[in-house]
């Protein structure tokens, strides 16, 4: 188990960069490892909100299983991951300045033993999840720097 994290400047608003974000549905616009989301319950926004997201990395697809536990517009949103794959994750954006923000991804996953346990979080983790999460955040910047 090891903390991931990723961040990128980019050149929106913090409201803006939550306008793209907020809607979870609309993530598999930029996660490039997300195929699709299907909510567990008619709650599609806030603390509480339960859902799945369809996920394939190469030959691997499984079903991320995640609950939302924090909330705070134009500032944070974490979750828990309560399938295959366990953890926490969170995504925070900080002002720069008035029109520049800050979105840092920062996750803490614990693969099965099938997927490789401690080794394959490391490299699972650690490379290549942290490679797409890099792009995954070149594709929300373009999206957010949109006008």
């Amino acid at each position: 188990m090891g903390s991931i994290r990723v961040a990128i400047d980019i050149n929106a608003s913090t409201q803006r960069v939550w306008e793209v974000v907020e809607p979870i549905e609309r993530h598999i616009d930029w996660m490039a490892d997300a195929v699709a989301i299907r909510f567990k319950t008619d709650q599609t926004r806030g603390t509480g909100t339960e859902f799945y997201c369809d996920t394939k990395v190469g030959p691997i697809k499984l079903v991320d299983e995640m609950k939302i536990t924090s909330w705070v517009p134009e500032k944070a949103m974490g979750v828990t991951h309560t399938g295959v794959v366990t953890g926490t994750g969170e995504f925070t954006l900080e002002a720069l300045t008035p029109t520049t923000t800050r979105f840092v991804w920062t996750e803490v996953l614990v693969f099965p033993w099938w997927l490789g346990g401690k080794l394959g979080s490391l490299v699972g983790g650690q490379i290549v999840m942290k490679a797409i999460w890099r792009k995954n955040l070149r594709i929300l910047k373009k999206l957010a720097e949109v006008t």
